[in-house]
């Protein structure tokens, strides 16, 4: 089984987009991630709904999880709040990573290497420099289980 059998449309944001217009993408379609393309429309990077929390979240409660309890729950309903002017450019990790990028012949076994060493849930296919779509987790976890 190769990337292109396991291909999906998947969505993708600018740098320059909301990141709550980001977060309501990953609320709404279920999804862990999303492609992050520049300009160009080529991919840029992998948002993981990980960093737009780890945005949203003070930095105090990051550092501290028992002073999260301390937030009246009113407040703590409300954290995301905090995100009403952000980009996904401010949402990202300050370093660049590893791009998780395949070509559609990337084995299943390459497109887990590729997400392992990145961290990533999702992985953009790419073929002559445009996007095909993506290789998320799930599906290739459904495809390593029932087999």
């Amino acid at each position: 089984m190769r990337a292109r059998d396991l291909l999906e449309d998947f969505p993708t944001v600018g740098l320059d987009t909301p990141v709550l217009e980001a977060a309501g993408l990953l609320a709404e379609q279920d999804l862990p991630g999303l492609i992050v393309v520049d300009a160009d429309g080529a991919p840029y990077t992998i948002l993981p709904g990980t960093q737009v929390l780890r945005l949203a979240v003070p930095r105090y409660c990051q550092d501290d999880p028992a002073l999260a309890r301390v937030v009246d729950e009113a407040h703590a309903d409300r954290f995301m709040r905090v995100l009403d002017d952000r980009t996904v450019r401010e949402a990202l990790p300050r370093e660049r990573r590893e791009l998780p990028v395949a070509d559609p012949d990337a084995t299943v076994l390459e497109l887990a290497a590729l997400m392992a060493r990145t961290h990533s849930p999702v992985v953009a296919v790419v073929a002559e420099g445009r996007l095909l779509g993506a290789v998320t987790l799930q599906a290739l976890m459904d495809r390593l289980v029932s087999t």
